[in-house]
């Protein structure tokens, strides 16, 4: 009987995707194809839950079978990151203009990026503080005091190094090493070795022209072919957020997060003020927030769903140029930049949070100015170099609250809740980039004001223009 609910379990998702595909062929835009898929996914697994419940053997078989297409589509994103990475910021770089110039645009990006690190902090502390919140007051289980004795071996990795230390984890010694990810600070030392090869080339340009345009050709066919398979994937994009969000939906337990609903309340208050701050600063430099909101949607929901700001970089790349204007090369910079740099949700109020609340537990005022002022610079220059994938917020919380000397297994409680806020916390993270790659452009004055302000008929990654 298992068996054959798991099929036909299977057979309705299959069902699906068929009416995603149908759409497809009606041309139906991308953005409503989306959030169609979204739609249909919480209905799904929310019904699933309900008739099976939650831990049933045909719950785990069944979305054993839907991560074929979730987790599938966001491993092609990931197998796409690192590649999109190299060749766009070598591009990027190559094409900059020189009025703009690599290091004002770099400088910009990343100053946008930790101001608004600081502003999220900031916004987590307050929210903490608002809502009481205290590490004493949550029940410890089984499952919290195993997630804290995992946290307790992960700071031996980091106890030991300092801010500085930490800061130059993210230089790489073996690029080719970091290409496989096999750091958390993997993403941004690529990062970093492709800007040293796009610098080069524009230094090579000027004694050696013919070996810098015969680079530069090589540079841009990579590009076009790479470019190409982030098309071909992103197609995916509805069947892919159908399937993990229906396997969230039909697997969360929701009893535990009534349990912990005051820290995910509170969680999700400082997202949404953060994120209306990023509307805010998009505000003041003369642009519609409703437009941002209405272009940056079909994105942030698959940040949303997928909790991977890595998998959410090609999307993040294509809404920039395609849909909000802002030149290929800072659109670039922003999103590869935003991966491990100045994250507002992963890096920003996460840690924040934590450290208030652990504080009073080693008797910590935690409504010290001192405490306070000293956890936001933390926070802010800790942000350097977290991991754009799963992991990174715990990674950061490590380093946050080690360098506080606060005890880092007490995160552990929240281990109920983790999947629910982690999924807002990578919408931020990715808004968080975005913003930053718009107000460059702005304030170089390379974006395309036309292309921002254009209603919502956008050209669709299937290579049509849809309404």
């Amino acid at each position: 009987m298992e068996v054959l609910s798991t099929i036909v379990n299977v057979v309705v998702l299959l069902a699906l995707i068929g009416i995603l595909l149908y759409m497809q062929k009606k041309h139906v835009s991308f953005s409503k194809r989306v959030f169609t898929g979204l739609g249909l996914g919480i209905l799904f697994g929310v019904s699933l839950q309900l008739i099976f419940g939650r831990s049933s053997d045909v719950i785990k078989d069944s979305v054993d079978w839907f991560s074929l297409v979730g987790n599938g589509y966001v491993k092609l994103l990931q197998m796409v990151a690192i590649p999109l990475i190299m060749v766009s910021i070598i591009s990027a770089i190559i094409k900059v203009k020189a009025k703009s110039g690599v290091g004002k645009l770099s400088t910009l990006i990343i100053g946008l990026l930790l101001f608004t690190t600081a502003i999220s902090a900031a916004v987590g502390i307050s929210a903490a503080l608002g809502f009481n919140l205290k590490a004493v007051n949550i029940e410890q289980g089984e499952k919290e005091q195993k997630r804290g004795e995992y946290l307790n071996g992960k700071l031996a990795d980091v106890e030991d190094k300092t801010i500085p230390q930490q800061i130059l984890d993210v230089v790489p010694s073996n690029p080719f090493d970091d290409m496989t990810g096999s750091r958390p600070t993997s993403t941004i030392a690529v990062v970093i070795f492709a800007a040293f090869i796009g610098i080069a080339v524009r230094g090579i340009a000027k004694k050696k022209p013919a070996e810098a345009e015969l680079f530069t050709k090589f540079v841009e066919a990579v590009y076009a072919v790479v470019m190409r398979i982030v098309t071909i994937v992103l197609r995916l994009t509805p069947y892919g957020i159908l399937a993990l969000i229906a396997k969230v939906t039909a697997t969360t337990n929701y009893a535990e997060i009534a349990k912990l609903g005051q820290f995910v309340i509170a969680s999700y208050v400082a997202l949404i003020v953060m994120f209306i701050i990023h509307l805010i600063i998009i505000a003041l430099n003369g642009l519609n927030p409703v437009t941002y909101v209405r272009k940056a949607l079909p994105v942030l929901s698959f940040a949303f769903t997928s909790r991977t700001s890595a998998g959410a970089l090609p999307l993040n790349v294509d809404t920039q140029v395609k849909k909000l204007g802002v030149s290929e090369g800072i659109a670039n910079f922003s999103a590869s930049f935003g991966l491990s740099i100045g994250q507002n949700g992963c890096a920003g109020i996460y840690p924040a949070m934590l450290a208030i609340m652990i504080a009073p537990t080693v008797g910590i005022d935690p409504f010290s100015f001192n405490f306070i002022a000293t956890l936001i610079a933390v926070v802010t220059i800790s942000s350097f170099g977290v991991a754009g994938v799963g992991g990174g917020a715990t990674f950061a919380a490590i380093i946050v609250l080690s360098t506080m000397n606060l005890p880092v297994a007490l995160a552990g409680l929240l281990i109920s809740v983790e999947p629910l806020i982690d999924m807002g916390r990578t919408a931020l993270n990715v808004s968080g980039s975005m913003t930053a790659g718009l107000v460059t452009s702005k304030v170089t004055k390379d974006l395309d004001v036309n292309v921002y302000n254009a209603p919502s008929r956008v050209e669709d990654v299937d290579g049509g223009v849809t309404a």
